[in-house]
Order: C-alpha cells, then sequence, then structure tokens
C-alpha cells in the first residue's frame, strides 16, 4: 500500500510541475510614467542585431492622411515608435517620447506611428497625454510592425540620418531614464 501511495503522490507532485503560470497582466494605460530616479523604470530590450540593415520600405500614413515612407526623412536620424491605443506600455511611454521629441527640436526626427486598425481614434490618447511635439502617424495594416518582425509592441527602432538601423528597442521604455538618454547620446549628443 505506502508504494501505490507514494507513487500517486509521486505523480500528483510531477503533475503540477508541468503547469504553466499565467502570463503576467498587461499594465493598465493610465497607470503613471516611472520617471528616472523614481521607482521602477520601463525597460525594454534591446537589439542591435539588424544594426546597418536599410529601413523598410512599407508606407504608412502621415497626420493628413497621405502615404509617407521612412525614405521620407532621411536626412536626419529617426526614432521611430510603433503602438497602439489598446497597450499599456505603449500609452505609458508615450509622455516620454513626447519629452525625447522636445527635446531633441532639429537633431532627431520622433515618429509615433499607431498600429491600430482604421476608424480608431487616436484623439483621446493624445488629449490626454497633451502631446506638443508628437503627430499623429497611422499604419492601420501593420505593414511596419510585419517588416520589423518583433511580434510586440511597443518596438522603437533608432535609424541614423542615411536611414539605417543603429538598435531597437522591444517593450516599454522610459525614454527619459538613463538607460534611453545613453542610447540616445549619440544622435541626439
Amino acid at each position: 500500500m505506502r508504494p501505490l501511495i507514494a507513487l500517486l503522490l509521486g505523480g500528483l507532485l510531477v503533475g503540477g510541475c508541468d503547469r504553466q503560470s499565467a502570463p503576467p497582466p498587461q499594465a493598465k494605460a493610465d497607470a503613471p510614467v516611472p520617471q528616472a530616479g523614481g521607482g521602477e523604470e520601463l525597460a525594454g530590450t534591446l537589439d542591435i542585431s539588424q544594426r546597418g540593415k536599410a529601413a523598410p520600405a512599407d508606407g504608412f500614413l502621415a497626420p493628413d492622411g497621405k502615404p509617407v515612407t521612412l525614405a521620407t526623412f532621411r536626412g536626419k536620424p529617426v526614432l521611430l515608435n510603433l503602438w497602439a491605443t489598446w497597450c499599456g506600455p505603449c500609452v505609458r511611454e508615450m509622455p516620454t517620447l513626447d519629452a525625447v521629441a522636445g527635446r531633441a527640436g532639429d537633431k532627431l526626427q520622433v515618429l509615433v506611428v499607431s498600429q491600430d486598425r482604421a476608424g480608431v481614434d487616436l484623439g483621446p490618447t493624445w488629449a490626454k497625454g497633451k502631446f506638443r511635439h508628437l503627430e499623429q502617424y497611422r499604419d492601420p495594416d501593420s505593414k511596419l510592425g510585419f517588416a520589423f518582425s518583433t511580434g510586440m509592441l511597443p518596438t522603437t527602432v533608432l535609424f541614423d540620418k542615411d536611414g539605417k538601423e543603429v538598435w531597437r528597442v522591444t517593450g516599454g521604455m522610459d525614454w527619459n531614464g538613463p538607460r534611453a538618454n545613453t542610447l540616445l547620446a549619440e544622435v541626439t549628443g
């Protein structure tokens, strides 16, 4: 009888190890944006494996609704951020991207390109965030998202003035934080 009990208990213990825990909940869009030096910093994953690769030729929509490509912005470094209104980390990092755009001035073009489907109103996000330096670019077909093959939002990619990738960050980032300042120093210096 004891061997049978031991076998059953052992099977329960092993079977319990096979269960995977639920994924952590996504951050709420209205959560406060972490600030440098204060609490937890959003810190996405840095990837330099595509360094030197040309920007994708896929088009997206300018704020006026006209088609545009990243080639339009050659001659100046571009910080491209792919985001969506339903993505909590995306919305949380937007104020810090707005701050980067304000600080960088003419040294860097900051493009935030919504991956929301056509018809989604970006206005409430803009009104709530009071963005002064960002414009509402759109990619309703997610062409850029597919071109970068990250499968994750937010994704932020830095291109040099010649349209070549320098690095990309997947996941949320405090763009006012020390890590981001180090990453951006080579173009905003």
